[in-house]
Order: structure tokens, then C-alpha cells, then sequence
């Protein structure tokens, strides 16, 4: 059939053959694509998806049945590698995307993200955009690059900034309790405080503690969000970038340059990292100067510390100008990094710590009684940290069942070999060859959700961690290996001592509906959200004064 059009004559049965011919060439290309990526990965059992899971446009599909999504591992967190009966399992793409074997078993892990220089595992750069707003930093560098970044940062995190989080984070909730739970007079705390969502004082604190021992910032829970001339605080500014880096990262920095800009978040966002970009360079320039001058000696805050790191005369620790200095400074990527990946953390598994107590009244008696025996009456001290151990077990426990961390993504960059423990009852292990490009992702929730470490991993069950220390590599939720989170310490500390103070003062309880028990309420107000890291949903409690 033909058709005539301004003098020229369109032929659709070429057109049609064009079509069949591109049609077939590309599901050719596509089977030809699957193909690669099933051998990638030996051949390993799994599912065969149109996306990777954790790339454009897979993750940001809603999670479906053809579509993984980034929220499966959590979604199929009792039944994705029981269906295998594995603990590896292959995701392969047939349209975009790298061939993946997700894994929840720590042996698999520690082969993949230990590191090291002779490592033929990376963490691809797409897994670390994030990370990298502010400059190179821990958390995002790899092999020599992190070992200098482990050197400098490690001396940052010791027993006087440990004392330091300890005593912020007691001065900080006393401060929130005189501003948020008293009466009308500031004097008197109220009997009953309703909280529809408990994150909306645990991110305040947490921001406000690694703020202060980050930092050295000191803000008020009270400080307006501007300052007089209508400028961000320094304290919204920061905010307002650690709650928004995904749409950052995401919009095109010409969205921002509109008019009218889509909204009114998006006009903040980059006055927001303006103002902190300034500041910042001109805190690291006026803390050069007071450590020269002898009179930063008593700063403990952890950007102090680093700043100092640049006096030293040891090259091995020492920092120069071009690290310090500007927009992408590394110092500043290493403060920002310990912010990002820890406040929200900390924020998080405090509110499901929050959650489950209250659900579980016997357990927060238990840990009541602790407090009361351990501190009484009296201030708590940094003195006491080590034996709250109960206190510890139930931000732990919080933190086993809602994993911020919730994936660590490796990439081979040759061909090599992974050696996988059998199922359980098998002892032994097998092979799987992997080629170089493929991708193993560590399924963090898959790991504290395996029974092979916690038998009924569903159950909020805090005996797990009685004994256990906080910087026991038992702690897989806090990364693997020589990787494990720097600061976990320093999260440590903050909890014990803001659940201390809050549970001596406050019986926690659920806001229930009409013929709810608790167990509904955990299923219904407790599944987890993802945005930068995963976390407990909205959390409501009622907080009843202790007499």
C-alpha cells in the first residue's frame, strides 16, 4: 500500500518491514544482552527483571511484580532467599542495567567490601554520588584513597569526643524537654505529651548533637529558622540540605534558575548549600588560626580535630591546602559524611526504639529498672555508658530490625571468585565465578532478617545483644569489616544517653485505635521507608511523666 504526499510517495509496507526489522534486532539484542549477564554471574538462580533494581530507571519504578525496585529487600525480606534456598541470588536485567547477585550472608560480605588495596572488589561511583557533594571523604573513597582518609578521621573519634557526645546529647534533650514536654511556664513538665511522630524530635536531636560534636556548633531547640535580615540559620540550612539531597542530586541545577521555580523547597535548596559552602570555608580558614594561635587546643568537636590534623607535623596524618581549602574540600567531605550517614541513623533507629518499647511494656520495664539501679536520682555521666548494657541491646535491636545502611553495592573489575557457606544444615562451601562488571550487592536487611544469625529475626527480641560491646563486630548492621562505620561509637553513645534520660523520665506507649493490639500497630505504623538510608515510618507515642 502507498500514499501519495506533496508529490512523494510513502511506501508502508517498507516502513513496516523497517519496524519488524528494528523490533527484532533489538529483542535480539536484549536475549543476546540476558544472556551475557546469566553467564556474568555462572549462571547463578534468580530472577530475570527488565531493570536493575538499583539503577534509572528500575529504582525509581515502584516496586511491582515485574519490577524489583529499590524497596524489595525489604518488601521480600522473609521470602527471597528462602525461595532459592541460597543465600546468593542472581538479578539479571534484560533491558538497562548490570547483571547483580544479591547476598545476605556476612562470609559473602566480608570477601566483597573489606577493601584493601589488592581488593578486586570497588564501590562503583554511581553508589557514591551522594557522598560526594561536599567533597572526597570516608565513607565514598576506595583502596589508598581511604586508607589516608581512615588515617585522618580515626585519631577524630576517642574518649574526649566520646564524653563530648555524651554530655551535648544530655544538654540537648534537656533543652528539647524544657521546650517541648513542659507546661506553659517552662517550669513543670507536663503528665501526658502526645507525639504524632517521634521523628520529629530524634532528627532534631541528632542533627543538633553531630552539629555540635561535629562541628561545634551550639544551636538553641528554640532558634527560629531565620535570622533577622531573613537569611537561613545556619542550623536551616543545614536542615534543609540533609533532608533534600536526593532532589539535589536528581533536578537539573537549571530547575533551579526558573521562574517561577516548581516550589518553594526548591528556591531554599540552593541558598541552603550556598550559605553552608561559605561558612564552612570560613570556619576551616578561622580554625587554622585559633590552632596556630594555641587557643583551639580545648576543641573536641571532630572538624576541629581534623583541622588540626593539617598542623601535624607527621605526613602521614597531615592534610594540605588543597584539601582543606574550598567547595569540594575533603575535610569538609568527611564532616558532611559522618553528618549524612549518621544522623539520619541515629534519628531513625531511635524512633523504632521508641516504637518497640512501647509495644513491649516488659521490655521497657526491664530496661527502667537498669537506668534506675545504674543512675538513680543523679545527672548520668559518661561514666555509666558501659553499664547501661540493656539500654544499648534495645537501640541495637531497633537498629538489627531497621538497617540504615540497608545495601553495599561492589563491582568486579576482574574476573574472580566468590565462596558461598552452603545452606543452612550443609556445611561447606561452593564456588561461583563472577566476571568483571558484574555486581554484588550486600542486602543489609537480608543479612539481620537471615536465620542463620538471628533465629526468629522478625521478633524485636534485645537479649541478642546483652554482653556485647559497642564496637563488637557482631554489629553487622553498622557495615562489615574494616569498613565498618567510624562512628558507630559515637551513635552508640548518643542513644544510650538520650534513652536514658527520656525512659527515666517517661513511660512510652502507643497511640492505639479503638480494639488495636500492639502487634497491629507495629504492622500498621512501623514498615520501613527508604530515601538516603532506610527507616521506620512515621512514629506516634504518648509519653506519660514518671512519678
Amino acid at each position: 500500500m502507498a500514499l501519495t504526499l506533496a508529490g512523494s510517495i510513502i511506501d508502508f509496507s517498507d516502513w513496516k518491514v523497517l519496524a519488524t526489522t528494528f523490533a527484532t534486532l533489538f529483542a535480539l539484542s536484549r536475549v543476546i544482552k540476558l544472556v551475557n549477564g546469566l553467564r556474568a554471574v555462572n549462571y547463578t538462580p534468580g530472577v530475570r527483571v527488565p531493570f536493575q533494581p538499583l539503577a534509572v530507571p528500575g529504582a525509581a519504578l515502584p516496586t511491582s511484580w515485574w519490577n524489583p525496585g529499590m524497596f524489595f529487600t525489604w518488601s521480600e525480606r522473609f521470602n527471597f532467599y528462602r525461595k532459592w534456598n541460597s543465600d546468593v541470588v542472581s538479578v539479571v536485567p534484560f533491558l538497562t542495567g548490570k547483571p547483580v547477585i544479591y547476598t545476605n550472608n556476612v562470609d559473602v560480605a566480608r570477601q566483597v567490601v573489606a577493601g584493601g588495596v589488592k581488593s578486586v572488589w570497588i564501590k562503583p561511583e554511581s553508589a557514591s554520588q551522594a557522598m560526594l557533594l561536599w567533597g572526597m571523604n570516608l565513607i565514598a573513597s576506595e583502596k589508598e584513597t581511604w586508607r589516608r582518609h581512615r588515617r585522618i578521621m580515626g585519631p577524630a573519634f576517642n574518649q574526649k569526643t566520646y564524653s563530648l557526645v555524651w554530655s551535648e546529647t544530655a544538654r540537648i534533650y534537656r533543652d528539647m524537654s524544657t521546650t517541648e514536654f513542659t507546661d506553659a511556664t517552662k517550669t513543670k513538665l507536663r503528665d501526658t505529651v502526645y507525639i504524632s511522630a517521634v521523628q520529629k524530635y530524634t532528627f532534631k536531636l541528632a542533627l543538633f548533637v553531630i552539629s555540635s560534636c561535629g562541628f561545634g556548633w551550639n544551636f538553641r531547640w528554640d532558634e527560629p529558622p531565620v535570622n533577622e535580615d531573613g537569611s537561613l540559620t545556619i542550623q536551616e540550612a543545614l536542615k534543609i540540605s540533609t533532608d533534600h539531597t536526593i532532589m539535589w542530586l536528581a533536578a537539573p541545577k537549571w530547575v533551579y534558575k526558573v521562574s517561577p521555580v516548581p516550589c518553594a523547597r526548591m528556591r531554599e535548596l540552593p541558598i541552603a548549600y550556598k550559605t553552608l559552602r561559605e561558612y564552612m570555608n570560613k570556619q576551616v580558614a578561622e580554625r587554622k588560626v585559633e590552632i596556630r594561635g594555641g587557643a583551639g587546643d580545648e576543641r573536641n568537636d571532630v572538624f576541629s580535630l581534623l583541622v588540626k590534623a593539617t598542623q601535624d607535623e607527621d605526613g602521614k596524618l597531615t592534610l594540605n591546602d588543597n584539601e582543606l581549602v574550598g567547595c569540594t574540600s575533603r575535610l569538609i567531605g568527611n564532616v558532611f559524611g559522618l553528618m549524612f550517614a549518621g544522623h539520619e541513623t541515629t534519628a531513625h533507629t531511635l524512633a523504632a526504639t521508641l516504637g518497640f518499647l512501647g509495644i513491649y511494656p516488659d521490655i521497657q520495664k526491664e530496661v527502667y529498672d537498669e537506668i534506675v539501679s545504674v543512675v538513680g536520682d543523679r545527672e548520668p555521666t559518661f561514666e555509666d555508658f558501659n553499664q547501661l548494657g540493656k539500654v544499648l541491646a534495645v537501640f541495637l535491636e531497633a537498629l538489627r530490625l531497621y538497617p540504615a545502611g540497608y545495601v553495599m553495592i561492589r563491582e568486579a573489575i576482574e574476573d574472580t571468585v566468590l565462596n558461598v557457606p552452603n545452606p543452612i544444615g550443609e556445611e561447606g562451601t561452593h564456588a561461583i565465578p563472577v566476571q568483571k562488571g558484574a555486581q554484588v550487592v550486600v542486602d543489609m536487611v537480608g543479612v539481620q532478617y537471615n536465620p542463620r544469625y538471628f533465629p526468629d529475626p522478625n521478633k524485636y527480641d534485645p537479649t541478642r545483644w546483652y554482653g556485647i560491646t559497642a564496637e563488637s563486630e557482631t554489629i553487622s548492621a553498622f557495615s562489615i569489616g574494616p569498613r565498618t562505620c567510624i562512628g558507630r561509637k559515637f551513635a552508640a553513645i548518643e542513644a544510650v544517653c538520650f534513652l536514658t534520660l527520656l525512659l527515666r523520665d517517661w513511660h512510652v506507649e502507643p497511640v492505639l485505635k479503638q480494639g488495636e493490639t500492639g502487634e497491629q500497630w507495629r504492622q500498621r505504623v512501623m514498615p520501613a521507608e527508604i530515601n538516603m538510608t532506610l527507616g521506620v515510618a512515621q512514629v506516634p507515642v504518648k509519653l506519660t511523666r514518671r512519678k
